[in-house]
């Protein structure tokens, strides 16, 4: 099946201020992305360590949509260990009405042993089965007029969800995944998703084929599905930019989100929006 290119901005929330996160949503508005982005942290990650500011992605996320008007947004990706799922399917309906249905769904199965540790959050040993029935659950709630689940990790009986999502079903579920198990939640479970652990065109292709046999043997086509990438970039070479997003566009890759690296992040999106046009004309949709 073939999807057309889309292409989005992100600034994670992590390590810059309130002014800039608000100036690449605008830009993310107004030039013509497709989508818009934060992350899903409580405190910072990278080789800079932990101490660093960190914002609260899902209540950036509200403010994303109140902010703009017509690009779409999300957070790439939610930390399942993070939230009961019945608090955030009820975030996520509300972001869904706060944006007019806009809201792009991001989840993945959590993996910052440090948040966890610190914090005193269980369920990371667990995380993939987890992560499983809460997006059970969660499609549950935003569907259902009620909804009972007896699983390992979560009960409910008889629960009220209300209002449902503005989008039917239900938001475009978003999973990032690399490892065997949790292609398997994305063959399952997601309309979209988003590799990790590959970093380059050819690791990612061939993470790709896991998941169509996954697919396949999930019983379901693998064409159903999208793939998504992100860039990370510093807004200087616009060719290596132009290269990379046609590199996984000839590897099926149709979702491209360029993560505008800091400290100056408004600079790098209105990078990107100059190259837009370019990206724009130099790939094409590509049959998944």
């Amino acid at each position: 099946m073939a999807y057309p290119l889309r292409i989005g901005l992100k600034n994670s929330g992590q390590a810059t201020t309130i002014e800039a996160l608000r100036d690449v949503w605008r830009i993310a508005d107004e030039a013509g992305f497709d989508h818009v982005w934060d992350f899903d942290h409580l405190a910072s990650i990278g080789a800079n360590g932990t101490d660093r500011p960190v914002y609260e992605g899902w209540t950036l996320l509200a403010a994303i949509a109140a902010s703009t008007h017509r690009v779409r947004l999300g957070c790439l990706v939610t930390g399942n260990t993070y939230r009961h799922p019945a608090l955030l399917a009820k975030m996520a309906v509300t972001v869904d009405h706060l944006s007019g249905g806009r809201l792009e769904f991001g989840i993945g199965a959590a993996w910052a042993e440090s948040e966890h540790r610190m914090y005193g959050i269980e369920g990371l040993d667990h995380r993939v089965g987890r992560l499983r029935e809460s997006l059970d659950v969660i499609a549950s709630l935003w569907t259902r007029e009620r909804t009972t689940f007896e699983g390992r990790y979560y009960h409910f009986k008889d629960a009220i969800a209300n209002p449902k999502p503005i989008q039917k079903p239900h938001p475009p579920i978003w999973i990032g995944a690399g490892g065997d198990q949790m292609l398997q939640v994305v063959a399952r479970y997601a309309d979209v998703w988003n590799v990790s652990g590959a970093s380059t065109p050819g690791a990612a292709a061939e993470l790709s084929q896991k998941l169509d046999e996954a697919c396949t043997k999930a019983g379901r086509d693998p064409g159903q599905l999208r793939r998504s990438v992100q860039h990370m970039w510093d807004g200087r070479e616009r060719t290596v930019l132009l290269d990379n997003v046609f590199r996984y566009a000839e590897a099926g890759f149709t979702e491209h989100i360029i993560n505008c690296q800091g400290p100056d992040h408004a600079r790098v999106a209105a990078a990107a929006a100059e190259a837009l046009p370019d990206l724009r004309r130099t790939v094409v949709p590509v049959a998944s």
